[in-house]
């Protein structure tokens, strides 16, 4: 049996989970909690058995799709548990020489080396903050969001291989090459 889809989940205070079918083939999950709501889609079956304030996954059979199902049905779930009580945060660092950002309002001015500065506007359900002129603070509910939202902020201008200049996240390391001169 999954290790991942049969361990409990227990949830904290003022957060509720319920679960409606959708079609033949999917299950509509909701989950409240005090930061907002979320749903999404599951395999319908996979059912969810809530008692005692934890929340446990059973599966109807052994086959391979029904394993992949129930730990995944379980790490949705988990996830979006945490997300309405706790929220999601993600930390990216820019360097390099004149690369810096700063709030306009809702959207994030970057100067990163480009001709012009880059503006990004963060979609709903996501807070963008740059606390320091070379932080960015990304932060949420959804925890595929945040991440999501934070690879594209680093996608605007990864890291260099060379030089280390960029957007990275939070103590990544970057590996620098030796560099033309190094092969002599």
């Amino acid at each position: 049996m999954s290790r991942i889809g049969r361990a409990p989940i227990t949830l904290p205070k003022g957060v509720e989970v319920s679960s409606k079918p959708r079609d033949a083939r999917t299950q509509d999950v909701q989950v409240k909690g005090p930061k907002g709501n979320l749903s999404f889609a599951i395999s319908s079956r996979i059912s969810l058995a809530q008692e005692d304030g934890t929340l446990t996954f059973e599966r109807p059979s052994e086959n391979r799709k029904d394993r992949a199902q129930h730990g995944l049905a379980r790490s949705l779930v988990n996830n979006a548990v945490i997300g309405v009580s706790e929220g999601y945060t993600r930390n990216l660092e820019i360097q390099g020489v004149g690369y810096r950002c700063a709030m306009k309002g809702s959207t994030l001015e970057l100067q990163l080396g480009y001709s012009h500065p880059v503006s990004f506007e963060p979609p709903d359900g996501i807070t963008i903050a740059a606390p320091e002129p070379t932080k960015i603070t990304v932060s949420g509910i959804d925890k595929q969001l945040v991440g999501q939202v934070s690879a594209n902020l680093r996608a605007l201008r990864p890291p260099d291989s060379y030089h280390g200049k960029g957007v990275r996240y939070a103590g990544e390391y970057v590996r620098l090459k030796a560099g033309k001169a190094a092969s002599r």
